[in-house]
Order: C-alpha cells, then sequence, then structure tokens
C-alpha cells in the first residue's frame, strides 16, 4: 500500500521475515493443513512470536475484529488483549523442553479490542469493546532460530454459536454455581431425564468423572470472561453409558437492573447451548448412582 509510513513499513517486513524462516521450516502434513483450513472458515488465523508480536494474520482479521491485517501485524498482543488476560497469554506462551518436542497443544480463552460494534459498524480503538476469543493450536519451534520459534493459533469469536438449534442440541440455564434452573424438552431424548428432574442439580453431577478438570475450566472460564466453550466432554445417560458433548456458555442478566437506589448488585445467570457429538457408548455401563433408573 502506497499511503504507508515508514514504521508501518518496517514492522510488516520483519513480520514476514520471521514468518518466512517458520514455513521454511515446516513440517505440517497435508491432513493437519486441510484441518487447520477448514477451522479457519469460522474464524481466523494467528501466529505469536513467542514475546507476542502477531507476526502473521489471516487476511479475513477485519471481518471478526474490524482491523485490517496490516494495521495489527507487526504488533504485539498485549497491547490489544485485555489487562486480566495478560497471564493467561504468557503461559500459553511460555515452552518448557518437553513442549518444545512434543508441539504441545494450546486451547484457552481471551478478551481481546474489537473495533466492530455489535450492530457491525466500525469504531475506533478508543471506543473498541472486548471481544471473547477461543484460540486453539498448537507450539511451533524452529530449529535454526530459536528465536522464531511461534504459537499458530485458530481464533474463534465468542459469544453463544447461532446456528439453528437441531434434535441433537439442547439448550439450558444454571445459577452461577452450574446448577440447572432451566432446562428444554430436547434433554430427555438425548440424555433421559426430564428438565423437572434436572432442577436444581449440578452439571457437575453429570459430567464423566475423568471429564470434571475440563468442564471446571469452562466454569472459570466463564466466571472472568464471561463467555466460553467447554472442548469435548462426557455427560452420563440415565440408564447407563455416555454421550460426548460440547457446550457454548456465556454469562447473562437474569432479569433487568435494579432501579433501585439502594445498591443492589445486579443478578447474572448462565446459558449453555450444548452440542451433542456422539451416540450413547457403554449404555450397560453405571458410572453414578444418578443414572439408575429409579433413582428419581
Amino acid at each position: 500500500r502506497a499511503n504507508l509510513d515508514k514504521p508501518s513499513v518496517i514492522r510488516l517486513t520483519l513480520s514476514y521475515i520471521r514468518m518466512h524462516t517458520l514455513l521454511k521450516e515446516s513440517t505440517e502434513n497435508a491432513e493437519q493443513i486441510t484441518n487447520l483450513y477448514l477451522r479457519i472458515l469460522e474464524g481466523f488465523l494467528m501466529v505469536l512470536s513467542s514475546e507476542g508480536d502477531m507476526i502473521y494474520l489471516s487476511d479475513n482479521i477485519s471481518k471478526y475484529m474490524g482491523l485490517t491485517q496490516t494495521e495489527l501485524m507487526g504488533h504485539n498482543i498485549f497491547e490489544f488483549i485485555h489487562p486480566s488476560d495478560h497471564e493467561e497469554i504468557r503461559n500459553n506462551l511460555r515452552l518448557t523442553a518437553s513442549e518444545c518436542l512434543l508441539f504441545f497443544q494450546r486451547d484457552f480463552v481471551v478478551r481481546i479490542k474489537s473495533a466492530l460494534t455489535h450492530r457491525g459498524r466500525s469504531t475506533n480503538l478508543k471506543s473498541a469493546m472486548w471481544k471473547v476469543l477461543h484460540c486453539q493450536g498448537r507450539a511451533k519451534v524452529c530449529v535454526s532460530h530459536p528465536s522464531v520459534s511461534c504459537l499458530l493459533l485458530t481464533c474463534q469469536p465468542l459469544p453463544l454459536s447461532h446456528t439453528l438449534l437441531s434434535t441433537h442440541t439442547f439448550t439450558s440455564q444454571h445459577s452461577m454455581d452450574m446448577r440447572f434452573t432451566y432446562c428444554d424438552q430436547r434433554v430427555t431424548s438425548l440424555l433421559g431425564y426430564s428438565p423437572q428432574e434436572l432442577l436444581g442439580r449440578s452439571i457437575y453431577d453429570l459430567c464423566h468423572t475423568l471429564d470434571i478438570k475440563c468442564l471446571s475450566k469452562n466454569h472459570l472460564n466463564l466466571c472472568w470472561r464471561s463467555q466460553s466453550v467447554s472442548g469435548q466432554y462426557r455427560m452420563l445417560v440415565r440408564g447407563g453409558g455416555y454421550i460426548w458433548v460440547e457446550s457454548h456458555s456465556a454469562v447473562i442478566p437474569s432479569g433487568p437492573p435494579s432501579k433501585s437506589r439502594l445498591s443492589v448488585p445486579q443478578a447474572f445467570t448462565i446459558l449453555c447451548v450444548t452440542y451433542v457429538l456422539s451416540g450413547v457408548e457403554e449404555p450397560s455401563l453405571l458410572l453414578s448412582l444418578d443414572q439408575a433408573v429409579s433413582r428419581y
């Protein structure tokens, strides 16, 4: 672009050199690249250096952030990330010796400045809003130039997916400690429980023991960032077995703000859209007394 100033030219040139060095040592196979591009269709690609510099962004970044590839590349991500999420980024940029060999996976949620309003109009960064990103990818180490090591990430903006709900999806609402306060009727055909049976019960009661960590991480992200996506976990089915699911969640006000002069805290609730990803596995296996048909 002819209107780029000298600092911008230098910034973009350095980003190009660093990406060129990485690509020369690329060991990606065709299947990995194909899967990566399929995921980019629902978000954008970001490559972060070990210092947090955005050395590459796919050109569809403007669709999600209201800022162009040229405006962002070469800048440090810490300039755009919510201050409370800086430690999350530092932890994911940090590479241990074992991770350098294993290409350790990354999966985290952060808040980033967006120049897009809720109506999709562009504004300036001074009026920017926080957008929640679900970032997934892995660390990549450049053997000949360790300083060029990076994180290769696909970033999908939340909140909840706006895709049409199907018979393999159910919605639910929860108190802030994840106890059911509402669940739609589709849960009966998917899990075997009626909505009334679930009221007051914790979602942790229905989670496979081995996936408690996954669910608690999602819960923590919700409390800190107001939106999150769980990743895949198992929910127990009434009568035995489990199904694989993924929950997209957001914290929303549970009623209109109080107009009282008294300082009454705003009440909130958690809204979840849960996508069923499999049929019932191990249907004869009882992992909890809650699965027993006569339990309720």
